[in-house]
């Protein structure tokens, strides 16, 4: 016998890897039974209707979320509290706004106010994306064993809160809450400043006259190939994650500076038992990831996804 629907209307509100992961997990799992799409671009939703992403593909965000019981912002952070106000006015007493965005203290203080008294604002991340964007890059595997974390509102409905959960496991997640500030800081250790060394890293590279365009290319070892991987993401989101998360991601960085500089101490006074004893516990943490099932063990820089 066949699940009943958690939610009988979802809506989501850009139509990228996220969201597009988002509705092909729950057509997978019968978890909604009409999910409406939104885009600002007229390619994108051309786009979404060419691979039937979405039930219905509107062309205008209140459309989308009329009656629909659950709507989820899939735009980047600093356009959330924009497209709040403009859905704000036609969305349904009961029903739950949420979000996937990366950082969740800007959102609380961004989006919160435009949500409409008995209706319930539940915001979420799912820890899972790959390099990829567009509505073809979503595929319905993206959230299995990976975590989504849960970031209630003061106040928050309880029962609004599991059912969101409810969903998030049904798309193949694992769930935790957390509270906003805690979040964000995790991200920036997690997240948010590897992301930065990794930009800042392929600048490098790109600004080194001295190795040549082709040879970076040509002569990739893996750890690099795994830096251009990270730094082909999409240069919105990321702008608004930095700009937004901002304290907790120059708190991380200065303690990155702060082991980086003992390294460079390190190397240059041939201080090979630090180096070593260095690398054997980061090496570790690696082991760890593996053994949680966040990640393999196997030789595959440069995942591609499923894109379809």
């Amino acid at each position: 016998m066949a699940q009943a629907p958690i939610y009988e209307r979802v809506a989501l509100i850009g139509l990228g890897l996220i969201a597009s992961s988002m509705f092909w997990a729950m057509k997978r799992g019968g978890l909604a039974g009409e999910v409406r799409g939104f885009a600002r671009s007229a390619e994108t939703r051309a786009a979404a209707r060419e691979i039937g992403l979405c039930d219905v593909v509107c062309d205008t965000a209140v459309e989308a979320v009329a009656d629909a019981d659950l709507v989820v912002l899939c735009v980047p952070v600093g356009v959330m509290a924009a497209v709040a106000a403009e859905i704000a006015p036609v969305l349904k007493p009961g029903a739950t706004v949420s979000d996937v965005g990366s950082v969740k203290r800007a959102v609380i203080e961004s989006v919160g106010p435009n949500i409409p008294p008995g209706v319930n604002f539940v915001p979420a991340h799912p820890l899972a994306g790959t390099e990829q964007s567009g509505p073809r890059s979503g595929f319905a595997e993206l959230f299995d064993n990976r975590w989504c974390l849960l970031v209630p509102v003061e106040n928050s409905d309880p029962e609004a809160v599991s059912r969101l959960e409810a969903l998030w496991r049904g798309m193949g997640s694992n769930v935790e809450r957390m509270d906003a500030d805690h979040h964000d800081l995790v991200l920036a250790v997690t997240s948010h400043t590897p992301h930065l060394i990794a930009y800042t890293m392929v600048g490098v590279a790109d600004d080194l006259q001295r190795v040549t365009d082709s040879e970076v290319v040509k002569y990739s070892a893996a750890g690099f190939r795994d830096f251009t991987r990270i730094a082909a993401s999409d240069p919105t989101m990321w702008r608004d994650v930095f700009l937004t998360n901002k304290e907790a991601t120059l708190e991380i960085l200065g303690r990155f500076t702060e082991e980086l500089f003992a390294l460079q101490r390190a190397i240059r006074l041939g201080d090979g038992e630090h180096l070593f004893e260095y690398f054997t516990r980061t090496r570790a943490v690696r082991r760890g990831i593996v053994e949680a099932g966040q990640d393999t063990d196997a030789p595959d820089f440069g995942r591609t996804g499923k894109p379809r």
